[in-house]
């Protein structure tokens, strides 16, 4: 790795006040940011320094800055989470960026999506397609069953861990030209068609997921495969085909 060296930088931040406001394109010029440090403390320097303009700072979602939440999601230069591949924004560095670039940052955008204030959207949409059949029955009775008891195929089990893996950040609905969640709906519903814990609700699970998820507005998938590109954790189409198949299956029962 090159050593850390400071750099300037032209920024064109998508800003815009609330929801039923129009948004546009607003120009910054930031100077002497170091290449060690990331995506997300570089706008941490521009917010000082808008405050310290007595300016309103930009809003930006972000929580544990570790890859993790998915909180961080951003729109940059064209690439959901940035000019690298398997990572999220908060693990975006500015050494990826040369002194003197303009650097475009927008939010999400998607209907189902909706602009909160500047770079943070509402992707509640994903939390309800989740409560409509993301879970599993669990006996509370005191008469529990240890999950390590259930014998369960490696190769299903390792799918299921690799669907897990998908941590709800957009990234698969920013990237989709027909804005799609098959994706994200595509890897909740493999994490448990997968195990024998998932198959008491498999029927209702992925019949509610999926009309949840055309009810919040989300567009069709016609295999592009830009999801998968763009996914930090790598999530595979397989998960898509995987929820074709269990849909199918509900959908005659």
């Amino acid at each position: 790795m090159s050593a850390a060296k400071n750099i300037n930088i032209n920024l064109k931040i998508w800003r815009q006040k609330n929801a039923s406001s129009k948004g546009s394109m607003e120009t910054y010029k930031l100077d002497n940011v170091s290449t060690a440090s990331s995506f997300l403390e570089m706008l941490d320097q521009l917010n000082e320094q808008l405050i310290n303009e007595r300016k309103e700072p930009v809003a930006f979602d972000h929580d544990c800055r570790e890859g993790i939440c998915g909180m961080c999601s951003l729109y940059i230069n064209g690439r959901a989470h940035g000019p690298d591949t398997g990572i999220t924004t908060c693990q975006l560095h500015m050494r990826m960026f040369n002194d003197g670039d303009t650097i475009y940052i927008e939010p999400w955008r998607s209907k189902a999506f909706p602009v909160i204030k500047d770079l943070v959207v509402d992707r509640t949409a994903f939390d309800r397609i989740q409560q409509a059949g993301g879970f599993v029955s669990v006996n509370t009775s005191g008469n529990t069953i240890d999950a390590n008891s259930i014998p369960v195929p490696k190769d299903d089990a390792d799918k299921a861990f690799e669907a897990a893996a998908c941590i709800g950040c957009g990234a698969c609905v920013a990237t989709c030209k027909n804005g799609s969640a098959m994706l994200f709906v595509g890897a909740k519903v493999s994490q448990y068609a997968l195990l024998p814990q998932g198959k008491v609700e498999a029927t209702q699970r992925v019949l509610n997921m999926v009309r949840q998820m055309d009810e919040e507005g989300f567009g069709n998938c016609t295999n592009t495969g830009a999801c998968e590109i763009e996914c930090p954790k790598g999530i595979s189409l397989e998960n898509i085909a995987r929820m074709n198949r269990e849909f199918l299956k509900a959908s005659v029962k």
